[in-house]
Order: structure tokens, then C-alpha cells, then sequence
């Protein structure tokens, strides 16, 4: 339902562009949002963006990450941009879906793997 892609290696101070899209029996996409597992550490939150296009950061991220979407794709993104090695992780799109006017479900994407060497 979520396929993420964007993911690979950069230089410390780079940038790289997260893009997710869900498909399938969709009605509406509401809520989207990036979370990021490093090893040794739990999936953690970075973004979220409703779809009027409200938006919350994490401390973190705020100044260095920008999420938005398209919602005629049905897709988030997530620019990030001055990136650290402490940013090494496997990044994780989540999204509410509904595939009725009462039924919503959550979904994760698959993760992509995000490498910053320093």
C-alpha cells in the first residue's frame, strides 16, 4: 500500500528527497508522516503532515527537514537537507488510509535505507 524510495548514501552536509505513495482501494489519505529507526534504537517520529497540510517536526528535524505532499498522488516527501551521520537510519513512511467514509486503517511503508558518512 506504501512504497517508499529516495534512500542512499551521502556525504555529511548533503541532501537527498524522500518520496512515498500509497496505492490501492483508496477513498482518501489523511495523515502522513517519516519515522526513522537507527540500529539499537526504536522507529522514531521525524514529520507529520495532514492533508490540509498541516505540519509537525520533531526538535531534530525542525530547520534541516521539510515534509510535504501531493494529494493527488496520494504521496509524501521528505527533504532533508544539511544531513549528519547521526541521520544514518532506516526511514519508514506511515500513512492513514481510508478505503471507505468509516473505514480508515494505518500503513507503513517498507523503509529505505538512509547512509551519511562523515
Amino acid at each position: 500500500q506504501l512504497q517508499a524510495s529516495g534512500g542512499g548514501l551521502v556525504e555529511a552536509g548533503g541532501s537527498l528527497t524522500l518520496s512515498c505513495t500509497a496505492s490501492g482501494d483508496i477513498f482518501r489519505v489523511n495523515s502522513m508522516g517519516w519515522y526513522r529507526q537507527a540500529p539499537g534504537n526504536e522507529r522514531g517520529l521525524i514529520a507529520t503532515i495532514t492533508r490540509a497540510g498541516a505540519t509537525y517536526y520533531e526538535d531534530f528535524a525542525k530547520g534541516r527537514f521539510t515534509i510535504s505532499r501531493d494529494n493527488n498522488k496520494n504521496s509524501v516527501f521528505l527533504q532533508m537537507d544539511s544531513l549528519k551521520p547521526e541521520d544514518t537510519a532506516v526511514y519508514y513512511c506511515h500513512a492513514d488510509i481510508m478505503h471507505s467514509r468509516n473505514y480508515e486503517c494505518e500503513y507503513w511503508g517498507q523503509g529505505t535505507q538512509v547512509t551519511v558518512s562523515s
